[in-house]
């Protein structure tokens, strides 16, 4: 704890987290379901990122994003699900000082990345459908890498500003968590000082991370439905608004949750409410991604089959 200048006045060395429940059996159907979760969301996520690798014809801007966000979510899992699981079946719940603050900034990193990376694959969308004959030009593989790092830069910064304005506050217990991971809204809770000054940090930085972004994607989406409206088939219409759906379902459940939480103030949460919510936006979303967004598609669907070398991959 010396290593850490803003945890000089706390007392608490770690923490206990509370998770679900206190009954094992139902702490049993919980590990089980989502060890189901995590090991599908891996599977699934993991075959993207291989598809996509290994067929040329997926080299594009699209799926490239497509490649991030399944890392990312893979990544975000991996946060917070394995420690979840152990201590559903494992009596001791604990997590060091030092531990907690690293899940909580990765956790954060991961998560604000993820939310600027949906505005920038609604930039992508937008330049697809709107102006078609320049995309290659727009979309070049500089730009796309440049926009993925910026969103990473951008989570490693805004992150840090959320952990050390959390982690500064003085712990001196009780230590116990009622959440299953070292989240911000959570861990604020057991401070030994005001915290209104981080709920207003907090709600500026969620309009930040969470308004702005969807701002630009709803300005996206207006282009974009304004452009599909032009098209005179309805068959073009449609498989020009199937390309954006998937991506507008995936934005909602993430974001959606994500703002709910850290823009509502601390007096006004609910730590079971606050679990679900993060259950949907850490767990639940990452699961459905792969299926969402990418296993329905035909492209993807084409690389499958190449790879396992069905017959049909030719047709």
């Amino acid at each position: 704890m010396q290593n850490f200048p803003w945890d000089n006045h706390s007392s608490v060395s770690e923490f206990i987290l509370l998770g679900f429940s206190r009954d094992s059996q139902i702490n049993t159907i919980l590990f089980n379901i989502f060890l189901f979760l995590y090991l599908s969301t891996l599977v699934g996520n993991g075959l993207i990122v291989t598809l996509i690798h290994l067929d040329s014809r997926l080299h594009t801007p699209m799926y490239f994003f497509l490649s991030v966000l399944s890392i990312l979510d893979m990544s975000y899992v991996t946060t917070t699900v394995p420690q979840m699981l152990v201590h559903l079946i494992c009596q001791k719940k604990t997590i060091s000082y030092v531990g907690c603050v690293a899940q909580m900034y990765i956790f954060l990193v991961l998560g604000i990345t993820e939310g600027w990376l949906f505005s920038v694959m609604a930039y992508d969308r937008y330049v697809a459908i709107c102006y078609p004959l320049r995309y290659k030009v727009i979309m070049t593989p500089w730009l796309c890498g440049a926009m993925a790092i910026f969103c990473g830069l951008w989570g490693i910064s805004c992150s840090l500003v959320y952990t050390v304005f959390t982690m500064r506050l003085p712990y001196c217990g009780p230590n116990e968590i009622n959440h299953f991971f070292c989240e911000v809204p959570a861990v604020l809770k057991l401070a030994c000082a005001d915290t209104s000054l981080n709920d207003q940090v907090d709600f500026i930085l969620g309009f930040i991370l969470l308004l702005v972004p969807l701002s630009f994607i709803l300005a996206s989406y207006v282009r974009i439905f304004a452009t599909i409206l032009k098209i005179r088939s309805a068959q073009g219409r449609l498989k020009a608004f199937s390309t954006c759906a998937s991506h507008i379902t995936v934005v909602t459940m993430f974001c959606g949750p994500a703002m709910f939480m850290y823009m509502n103030p601390g007096a006004n949460a609910s730590p079971e409410r606050d679990k679900k919510l993060a259950l949907f936006y850490n767990i639940i979303s990452a699961f459905l991604n792969p299926i969402i967004y990418s296993l329905r598609n035909k492209d993807v669907k084409r690389a499958f089959l190449k790879l396992t070398g069905s017959s049909k991959a030719s047709e």
